[in-house]
């Protein structure tokens, strides 16, 4: 499912296409910890879990206000070349949640996913680890790709109209984006006891 994931990702040109590919690889990585068979585990997936739910939320939402002067959705990869100077914002949230999935530090993204590898080791399942931090590397790649199309390619001919987003979902994009942020460690007690208590039940 790891290796699925981050291959099958590579290349694609629909960033909803991109997305779906990347929650396979994502549940590869939860499988990681609940192979290790113990309560850290479980732990490491539970908080897997919940930041990853956070994280695809915001970026789903940002695809959602992708639309260009015709009020088309716009799904296409290379079309957000220049969204940065377009819609600013909206570029800077998506670049958060991309560096947040490809679990790149200090992004709070990065924290599961150590967890994960750690909880997998401890188990003596590096082989497994390893093939994890592969999949990483493969999927970062991609993430990366994404962010430099919006940044430093030159602008595409799909306008982006400012505003359109309802104030409910911009209030969301822009609260999962700030917790994904360093800001999100300063909540590492409250999710350990939290995902403690839960795995708990299990053991």
């Amino acid at each position: 499912s790891i290796i699925l994931g981050a291959v099958g990702a590579i290349g694609q040109k629909n960033i909803k296409r991109l997305l779906a590919y990347s929650s396979i690889n994502n549940v590869g990585f939860m499988l990681v910890g609940l192979a290790a068979g113990t309560q850290q585990g479980v732990e490491s997936v539970l908080t897997y879990l919940l930041v990853y739910m956070v994280t695809t939320l915001g970026a789903f939402l940002v695809v959602l206000q992708l639309r260009d002067a015709d009020g088309n959705h716009v799904e296409s990869i290379p079309a957000l070349a220049g969204l940065s100077q377009r819609r600013p914002g909206l570029a800077a949230a998506m670049a958060v949640f991309l560096f947040s999935l490809a679990g790149i530090p200090p992004l709070f993204g990065f924290w599961p996913k150590y967890l994960v590898f750690e909880a997998a080791v401890n188990a003596n399942l590096v082989p497994l680890a390893v093939a994890g931090i592969v999949a990483s590397v493969i999927g970062a790649f991609y993430y990366i790709a994404i962010i430099k199309t919006m940044y430093f390619d030159d602008k595409s001919e799909t306008e982006f109209p400012a505003g359109g987003g309802a104030i409910v979902e911009d209030a969301v994009i822009t609260a999962s984006a700030l917790w994904l942020s360093v800001i999100g460690y300063l909540f590492i007690p409250v999710l350990a006891v939290v995902s403690a208590s839960a795995a708990a039940v299990l053991f």
